[in-house]
C-alpha cells in the first residue's frame, strides 16, 4: 500500500505541475480580474490527498477490525456481525464526510482570496459578470473532483486487478493443484488474497465513490451558477452540499435501526438489504425541509419557472432509482434467488455452458440498471436542464455512507 500511494503521489504532483502551467494561467474573460493561478492545481492536489487519505483510513480500519470480528464470530454470530459492519460504517461515514469538509474549506478559501478580490476589481458588477465570476469560482473548486477521480483511477482499477487476480490464483492453486479449500491456511496465496480484498475493495472502492461524490457535487455546484436567482440567494447555491448532509443524517438513523436488530447466521443478508430501504426512505423525509433552502422558483437555461419541488422530484428519482439498482442487483447475484441457481444447474453440465450462461445473466442483469439510469436522466432533464442531471447523480449517492458501510462489512467479514 506504501508502494502504491507513493507512486500516486508522484503522479499527483506532476499532474498539479501540468495544470498550473495550463489551465491556470488561461486570463480571465472579465476585465481586470486575476488569473486562474494557482487555484485548479491547488484544488487538484487536495483532491489527490484527500482521496488518498480516504482510501489510507479505510485500509487501517478493515486491518484494525479484520481480527477483533474474527473474535467477535467465535462468541456469537451478532457480536461479529456488529465488528465488521461498524467497521464498514467507520469507512462510509468518515470518507464521505471528509470529502464533504474538505470541499466546504475550498470552497471558503477560494472565496475569501481569489472571488472577493476579482468582484471587488469591478466598478457596479452586472448581473452577467456575477455569474461569470461564480461560475468561474466553482470551475476552480472542480478541480477537487478531478484530483478524486485520478486517484480512483488508480486505485480502483489497480487494486482491482491486484485482488482478483490474488484471488483466482490462490484457488487455483488450492483447489487445482493442491485440492485444499477455500481459504485455507496452508495456502500461502490466501495471504495476498486477503490482501487484494482490503486494496481493491476497500481502498480502491473507497477512492472510486469518494471521486464520484466529488465530480458530482462540483458539476451541481458549476451548473448552479447559471441561475441567477440561485446566486443571489447563498444557502440555495450551496444546495448541493445540503443534500449530502441530509443523506448523512439519514444513514446515521439507518446504521441504528441495523445496531437494533438481533442478527443471526439465517438473516444477516436481509438486516444489510434493509439498510438501503431504511436510507431511502428515511432521507426522502428528510430532504423535505432542505429542499426549503431553495427559490419557491428560479430559472435555468432553457427552463424559465422551476420549481423548488421539481428539484425535489429529481432527487428523488436518483434516490430511488439507485436503490432499485442495488436491489435487483442483489437478486441476480444472491445464491438466494432463481438466476444464480439456474446457474448452478448449469454448471453441472461442464464448463461451456457455465461460461455461456453466466455472460448471459450478467447481460441480463443490466437491464433494469438501465432503465432506471434513463428514466432518471430523462425526467430531470425535461424538468430542470443539467442542474437537474446533476442533482439525480446527488440522490443517487445520498445513502453513500450506508452503501460503503454495506460494501466494507463485505471484505472485513470475509478475511
Amino acid at each position: 500500500m506504501v508502494q502504491e500511494y507513493t507512486y500516486l503521489a508522484v503522479f499527483s504532483a506532476v499532474f498539479t505541475v501540468i495544470l498550473g502551467v495550463t489551465v491556470d494561467l488561461q486570463e480571465m474573460t472579465v476585465k481586470d480580474s486575476p488569473t486562474n493561478a494557482p487555484y485548479t492545481a491547488i484544488a487538484f492536489l487536495i483532491g489527490s490527498l484527500t482521496s488518498i487519505l480516504a482510501g489510507y483510513i479505510g485500509m487501517r480500519i478493515a486491518v484494525y477490525t479484520n481480527t477483533r470480528t474474527t473474535y467477535g464470530c467465535c462468541e456469537e454470530t451478532h457480536i461479529g456481525f456488529q465488528s465488521a459492519f461498524r467497521g464498514g460504517q467507520v469507512l462510509g461515514f468518515v470518507l464521505v464526510g471528509l470529502a464533504l469538509l474538505v470541499l466546504e474549506l475550498i470552497m471558503i478559501c477560494f472565496k475569501a482570496t481569489w472571488f472577493d478580490g476579482a468582484y471587488d476589481a469591478l466598478e457596479n458588477p452586472s448581473e452577467e459578470q456575477t455569474s461569470e465570476l461564480v461560475r468561474r469560482l466553482f470551475e476552480l473548486v472542480a478541480g477537487y473532483g478531478l484530483g478524486g477521480s485520478s486517484v480512483a483511477l488508480f486505485g480502483r482499477v489497480g487494486g482491482g486487478i491486484y485482488t482478483k487476480a490474488a484471488d483466482v490464483g490462490a484457488d487455483l492453486v488450492g483447489k487445482t493443484l493442491k485440492d485444499l479449500r477455500e481459504d485455507d491456511p496452508s495456502n500461502p496465496g490466501t495471504i495476498a488474497d486477503n490482501v487484494g480484498d482490503n486494496v481493491g475493495d476497500i481502498a480502491g472502492m473507497g477512492a472510486d465513490l469518494f471521486g464520484s461524490l466529488a465530480e458530482s457535487t462540483c458539476a451541481a455546484l458549476v451548473v448552479s451558477s447559471t441561475s441567477f436567482e440561485l446566486i443571489m440567494q447563498p444557502d440555495a447555491l450551496y444546495f448541493p452540499l445540503m443534500i449530502t448532509s441530509a443523506g448523512i443524517i439519514a444513514s446515521f438513523f439507518s446504521v441504528l435501526l441495523a445496531e437494533c436488530s438481533r442478527v443471526t447466521e439465517a438473516n444477516v443478508q436481509t438486516v444489510l438489504k434493509l439498510q438501503l430501504l431504511y436510507s431511502t426512505v428515511i432521507m426522502s423525509v428528510f430532504l423535505i425541509p432542505v429542499v426549503s433552502l431553495l427559490p419557491v422558483t428560479f430559472s435555468l437555461p432553457g427552463h424559465a419557472d422551476v420549481s423548488q419541488w421539481t428539484a425535489y422530484g429529481c432527487i428523488l428519482f436518483g434516490l430511488w432509482s439507485g436503490m432499485i439498482i442495488g436491489f435487483s442487483t442483489e437478486y441476480y447475484t444472491s445464491n438466494a434467488y432463481g438466476p444464480t441457481l439456474y446457474l448452478v444447474k448449469n454448471c453441472e453440465q461442464g464448463p461451456a455452458p457455465n461460461v455461456i450462461q453466466g455472460l448471459a445473466l450478467g447481460y441480463l442483469s443490466c437491464i433494469i440498471p438501465i432503465l432506471c439510469l434513463t428514466a432518471t436522466i430523462g425526467y430531470s432533464f425535461q424538468t430542470t436542464g443539467m442542474y437537474g442531471i446533476g442533482l439525480a447523480a446527488l440522490g443517487m449517492l445520498g445513502s453513500l455512507p450506508v452503501a460503503l458501510a454495506i460494501d466494507g462489512y463485505g471484505p472485513i467479514a470475509d478475511n
